[in-house]
């Protein structure tokens, strides 16, 4: 919880997809946010990249990271989407050598977020949401349509469908699989909210 813990402990999970990808493991971190601005979580992407851990990042507003220099963010992708729908999830995932462990969270990667607010990050326990989460956080670097990726200057360039590939525009893909499901009368049962104390 910030602004208590919560930098230190993404800044940790971030480290052990370091060591373990210098270990031989492959390390990987996806992370969908608003804003990417604070240095210290970047430095820390940096020396997990240089690292090789494969890292992609779909910020939708500021992002000041570089992804794809050489020799200093080459294994990090940033892709930015902005569509219909106004996006305000954090939603993030760690391999953490086999485990693949999901987040939510309430806060940016920003100095106010994890300094000078009340914000948490919570672990998604139940493993069919961790996958439902995963899968969906996936998708945000298979859309062709309203994406834009990140180039080593800092620019952005517009992702087109290759020869050959169809459209894939992830909210619309999102809002069809709802009203299928919706239809086929698939919707997530209603659950009582619990509160999570540790042991």
């Amino acid at each position: 919880m910030a602004p208590l813990t919560l930098r230190r402990q993404i800044l940790d999970l971030i480290q052990g997809e370091t060591e373990r990808s210098r270990q031989g493991q492959k390390g990987e971190i996806i992370a969908k946010m608003n804003a990417l601005v604070d240095t210290e979580v970047i430095d820390s992407l940096y020396m997990a990249s240089q690292a090789g851990v494969k890292i992609r990042l779909n910020v939708r507003g500021v992002c000041c990271l570089r992804p794809g220099v050489p020799g200093m963010s080459e294994t990090i992708e940033v892709v930015s989407i902005v569509d219909r729908f106004l996006e305000h999830a954090r939603t993030f995932y760690f391999r953490h050598g086999g485990d693949h462990e999901m987040f939510i969270s309430s806060a940016d990667w920003m100095p106010r977020n994890l300094d000078r607010r009340v914000e948490l990050l919570v672990p998604v326990i139940d493993p069919a949401a961790r996958k439902r989460l995963r899968e969906t956080l996936q998708l945000y670097f298979r859309d062709n349509q309203n994406a834009w990726r990140m180039q080593p200057d800092g620019s952005y360039q517009r992702l087109k469908p290759r020869k050959n590939e169809a459209p894939m525009r992830v909210q619309e893909t999102l809002y069809h699989q709802v009203v299928e499901n919706r239809k086929a009368g698939k919707h997530d049962p209603q659950s009582t909210f619990e509160t999570h104390r540790p042991d």
